[in-house]
């Protein structure tokens, strides 16, 4: 396991992190994953065991279940909770009353002191606000993310979810009101969707903020276990929750070059598509989701997949985008001034 420092801090955060969304499987997050309290202690363990050290929850997932069962096992298992990264997200829905969600002061203030109950810490590693809340005014949010900074409950605050804007917009605002900054973005990127390229990977170099990848396998599409014009495996995630959004032509097109190159590295699809990943330099960690053990150890054996020029060339080759303005004509117009 390889270990990278987190943006523009000195924290060191495992390449691959453990995601919770699995976890618990109350209300809507059930289509997900349901497992109970002794899988997750079992993958919890096998993920230390496997040098990771980063875990990533939501007060929203499965209703703060996940959380508490994150914390329990953590318990379980006599962990030393201040060799881990811990972190979870705040904005979405916790209660029906008019500020049972967002990202104002009071939501905040109260969700943060719900979230340290439920894991059973005195603080978060990672405070990220899980996407865009248009009736909070940025200010008071980075405001009060940086009151949790100052007071202790939180080390870093990070975002997810956001637009390049929103985030230039809200480091700008406290870079020079001397607040705490995002130090992180988790974001979906993968080998078929790679929009993330457009804005927000420019951004995140030239700013040296961190990525954390969500749905590295495209919601399993890129498992290797679905064919092109074929259903997927019974109770296959894809199957009942068709999410993220997927040109499935072009991922099909991805996996028809990828299998013949898995069967080459004596690898699996799954790890291949993981490992793509790691060679991005932007990227700090990518989190996997999974459902049994058996799952997180071939998830694991990513971080052994090596890839040589051409092999990342004619990956890159299938899963490129598009070119779109003014990306086409920055390209066409900067060759005079730039950096050799």
């Amino acid at each position: 396991m390889n270990y990278k420092i987190l943006g523009n801090t000195g924290m060191k955060v495992s390449e691959l992190c453990l995601g919770t969304m699995t976890f618990g499987g109350k209300g809507y997050f059930a289509q997900i994953g349901k497992l109970e309290q002794k899988i997750v202690d079992d993958l919890v363990k096998k993920s230390m065991d496997g040098g990771i050290n980063f875990i990533d929850t939501a007060n929203v997932y499965s209703e703060g279940l996940s959380e508490e069962m994150t914390g329990k096992a953590i318990r379980n298992l006599g962990l030393n909770r201040d060799e881990l990264v811990i972190a979870t997200k705040v904005r979405g829905k916790m209660a029906n009353d008019p500020n049972g969600s967002g990202l104002s002061r009071k939501h905040i203030l109260q969700q943060v002191d719900a979230s340290l109950k439920r894991l059973n810490m005195d603080y978060i590693d990672l405070y990220q606000i899980h996407g865009f809340d248009e009736l909070t005014p940025m200010e008071e949010t980075m405001d009060t993310l940086d009151m949790l900074v100052k007071n202790g409950k939180v080390r870093y605050v990070g975002c997810s979810n956001l637009a390049a804007w929103h985030i230039m917009k809200a480091n700008s605002y406290a870079h020079y009101n001397r607040l705490a900054e995002f130090v992180s973005l988790q974001a979906y990127y993968t080998l078929a969707g790679r929009d993330l390229e457009r804005e927000l990977v420019p951004l995140l170099k030239d700013q040296k903020i961190g990525l954390m990848v969500w749905s590295p396998l495209a919601g399993g599409l890129l498992s290797g276990k679905y064919k092109r014009n074929a259903d997927g495996p019974e109770n296959s995630r894809r199957n009942n929750f068709d999410f993220p959004p997927v040109n499935k032509d072009k991922a099909f097109d991805i996996i028809d070059v990828l299998e013949p190159m898995a069967q080459e590295k004596q690898a699996t699809v799954a790890q291949l598509a993981l490992a793509w990943l790691l060679h991005q330099s932007v990227v700090s960690s990518v989190i996997i989701g999974v459902k049994d053990v058996n799952q997180l150890e071939d998830n694991l054996q990513s971080t052994n997949i090596k890839f040589n020029e051409a092999e990342l060339k004619v990956l890159d080759e299938v899963s490129k985008l598009a070119s779109e303005y003014p990306a086409w004509m920055l390209e066409r117009q900067g060759g005079d001034r730039r950096r050799q």
